[in-house]
């Protein structure tokens, strides 16, 4: 039998809730800030698929997550499709060429860059027991692009955004490139392995409506479609950061099974608002388990407590923060699988 992670993202409605949380591979363990140590920078770990597999394995030995999620990042989409890649110490990515000031002509795609993820998958997928789920992911279009056109991040997404406004055609074709690498790159990992994937738009927040329609839920529901062509039992999560009341337009406009909800969502408007039946994960603000004070355990329990009707995976809103206690991570845990509702 699937474990429970795979059985909710199809639709049970299971006690206890399964948990994983966004970035529980990493820096706020110290067994892979000391492999981290030894190994050298984050894109040499990514590509070094022993190191990753280790990494993306250490969250589940330590917690017993019900779920791994592959330890890679979301620009391994552009740094294949020929954009070079750069993890700078206090600076974080960088991308260049800058797709601002040069289009994708000037790129000339390296799908080799991608093989060492599947390794990854497949090493990974071979240490896990049967109930635990293996869970692939990449970048949304919309969320890559803008780190691709401006080749780095932004607080407002300012040159992706002006791009798309000002020469729609040539942002259309950025997008649709993605897509395409995007299809290939989650086909791939799900052929090595994974169960499940998710969609980050991390990014999805600073559209406009008809902008959100065209660069969020168009692509993401491209990206769906294709997939279940080819795997039509793959569960795909997708997390629209800040799409707000836009939600109901993404999970019924892309057609995926389940929805991960940012810390900014009110779980009782989700409960009562989202498509009926429709799996949920989410949604703890990640710096409330930082803080780890006694609002932790009553927060967790209001989530639990609004989606006890539907499906649920329990998680954060986000990214686990890096100065998080692991005391902290192991009494979440406690509360998660101590519900009954």
């Amino acid at each position: 039998m699937p474990g429970p992670l795979l059985r909710t993202l199809r639709g049970e409605n299971l006690r206890p809730r399964p948990i994983w949380l966004m970035r529980q591979a990493g820096r706020y363990l110290p067994e892979y800030r000391a492999l981290r140590a030894e190994k050298g920078g984050f894109l040499a770990l990514v590509y070094d698929s022993d190191a990753a597999a280790e990494i993306t394995l250490q969250p589940l030995r330590r917690f017993g997550f019900d779920g791994a999620i592959l330890f890679s990042d979301i620009l391994i989409v552009p740094y294949a499709m020929g954009q070079n890649l750069e993890f700078l110490v206090g600076e974080g990515p960088k991308l260049s060429p800058r797709l601002v000031d040069a289009g994708l002509a000037a790129l000339e795609a390296v799908p080799d860059r991608l093989q060492p993820i599947y390794e990854t998958v497949a090493k990974v997928r071979a240490a896990l027991g049967p109930q635990q789920t293996l869970l692939g992911f990449a970048g949304s279009p919309w969320t890559v692009a803008t780190y691709m056109v401006a080749g780095e991040g932004s607080r407002d997404q300012h040159e992706a955004r002006a791009l798309a406004y000002g020469d729609p055609g040539a942002f259309q074709a950025i997008i649709d490139a993605i897509v395409s690498v995007t299809v290939e790159y989650l086909a791939g990992q799900v052929e090595a392995g994974a169960e499940a994937v998710q969609l980050f738009d991390s990014w999805a927040g600073s559209l406009a409506p008809r902008e959100f329609e065209r660069w969020v839920i168009a692509p993401n529901a491209a990206i769906v479609s294709a997939l279940k062509a080819r795997f039509p039992e793959l569960p795909i999560i997708g997390f629209p950061k800040g799409a707000g009341e836009k939600l109901a337009a993404y999970a019924l406009g892309t057609g995926v099974d389940a929805l991960a909800l940012d810390e900014t969502i009110d779980a009782v408007w989700a409960a009562k608002t989202l498509p009926s039946g429709l799996p949920v994960q989410g949604n703890l603000d990640p710096l409330l388990l930082i803080s780890g004070s006694a609002e932790l355990e009553k927060r967790a329990i209001e989530i639990l407590d609004a989606f006890a009707d539907r499906p649920h995976v329990f998680n954060l809103g986000h990214g686990i923060g890096q100065t998080t206690p692991v005391e902290h991570v192991a009494r979440l845990l406690e509360v998660v699988r101590g519900w009954q509702g």
